[in-house]
């Protein structure tokens, strides 16, 4: 159940004001704590978690991991949120931390874009020395990703929401949460809570705070091969130093990772970035950004980010009506059922493994040509033949060619458009992605000639 705007809480200790974020795990609320007069934040578990047969095993490690980070506030850290109090409501465990005005680093890069290379180093240099403390008093924060960073002005952070709620729900529905899953690495689905989590997931915000972008999940990388594209790729303005600290952090096998938070952070120290120091809203705006090289060239990173996604939406119409154009003069030659699987292949030769593409073409035409002595289907060998080959593998032609010459200039520009559509869509999507849109519009083009076909 949600508190009330207004409810009190503890005999009238606290009293609750707004919610602040709700998710499958928790609830976060500001409140007042009423005799000091001060504004802090609660977050207590979802009620809804109690119908897990193990909630009381992850309550207890929930009090545990909590007065644990009630320590630390012993010894306040300048970029951790302390902890002031642990109760319990009723039968609801509540966590109470301060309350920290200011933006997100996820809410700021959306408002501006990437920031500069020494800004984001300025911010990211305070959560990692923040984290090196959590490491050093045996916890793992879990969750260092943009939205758990808090931008307090004059260039000052603050890390806040210890990923200590995580351990309320099965790690599957916690650790890979869908709003920061390009943030956490993939051994955390499996609870690991060693300090490498921590590296990925600060490497990953470093990676979102100089792109703009959020970087590719490591689920898909794991499961679907996808590939992260390299943050100077999206950003040709930051150092090369910067972009290889960058992937260290993220390696997708945590033995591949640096293996402290400080070693980490010295891969990204380097003279050629300079930290300035913190300076007045006022010439910051009229001062430095118009003369920093970091600011002026923010405009370009930004059209470079853009220009980056892309879709090849003309060759995609291109293709599609090839495609249609096939659909069309096979429509009582050849079964739908292999037509489709024809344009399968043909998104599948040009997603990857070339000789997979080479082997699979030859052999869903050949048994088309063999079986249904259809000529469309020597016509859309070809034209796969072509695809596949690509410019450095001419010779995979051969008698294909022949055919492909008496087809015409229509399945030509068909093919030369699937070739140039899959090479810039692997240029920003993954070999899985890139399948599935090449392979729906070949098939929806399909249709659309049968459809033509038969209506007449």
């Amino acid at each position: 159940m949600v508190w009330k705007e207004g409810q009190e809480l503890q005999a009238g200790k606290y009293i609750v004001g707004e919610v602040l974020r709700q998710g499958g795990f928790g609830i976060t609320y500001q409140a007042l704590h009423v005799s000091l007069n001060q504004q802090v934040v609660i977050k207590t578990p979802n009620e809804h978690l109690k119908r897990d047969p193990n909630y009381n095993k992850y309550v207890k490690r929930f009090i545990q991991e909590a007065r644990l980070i009630a320590k630390l506030s012993k010894e306040p850290h300048p970029h951790i949120v302390r902890v002031s109090d642990l109760f319990q409501e009723g039968q609801t465990h509540c966590l109470v931390m301060e309350f920290i005005p200011g933006k997100t680093l996820f809410e700021l890069v959306g408002q501006q874009g990437a920031l500069p290379e020494a800004e984001a180093l300025n911010y990211i240099r305070q959560i990692g020395d923040a984290l090196t403390f959590v490491h050093q008093q045996g916890l793992v924060h879990r969750d260092a990703h943009p939205g758990n960073i808090m931008v307090r002005g004059q260039g000052k952070v603050v890390l806040i929401d210890f990923g200590i709620c995580g351990e309320l729900v099965p790690t599957t529905v916690s650790s890979m949460h869908p709003g920061h899953g390009g943030f956490a690495p993939i051994e955390q689905i499996k609870g690991d809570r060693k300090p490498t989590v921590d590296i990925y997931c600060l490497a990953a915000t470093l990676y979102y705070t100089v792109t703009g972008e959020r970087p590719t999940s490591s689920f898909d990388r794991k499961a679907f091969d996808a590939v992260l594209a390299p943050p100077k790729q999206l950003n040709s303005n930051i150092s090369k130093r910067l972009n290889q600290g960058i992937l260290r952090g993220m390696a997708l096998e945590a033995k591949n990772r640096p293996q402290s938070m400080q070693e980490w952070l010295e891969l990204l120290e380097s003279p050629e970035v300079l930290v300035p120091p913190p300076v007045k809203k006022s010439y910051r705006q009229e001062v430095v950004r118009p003369l920093s090289k970091e600011y002026s060239a923010l405009p370009l990173r930004k059209s470079n980010t853009r220009q980056s996604r892309i879709i090849p939406w003309i060759l995609l119409v291109i293709l599609s009506l090839f495609y249609s154009f096939i659909g069309y003069i096979s429509a009582d030659a050849v079964g739908e059922a292999g037509a489709i699987a024809g344009a399968v292949v043909v998104a599948g030769a040009v997603t990857g493994n070339w000789a997979v593409a080479v082997f699979l073409a030859v052999a869903v035409f050949l048994a088309w040509a063999m079986f249904l002595l259809g000529a469309v289907a020597l016509v859309v060998a070809g034209a796969v033949a072509l695809v596949v080959a690509g410019s450095e593998n001419m010779f995979l032609l051969g008698a294909e060619s022949v055919v492909l010459a008496v087809a015409g200039a229509v399945v030509v520009a068909g093919a030369v458009a699937v070739a140039l559509a899959g090479t810039k869509l692997r240029g920003s999507f993954s070999s899985f992605h890139t399948f599935l849109i090449l392979s729906g519009t070949s098939i929806l083009g399909l249709v659309l000639g049968w459809w033509v076909y038969y209506s007449n």
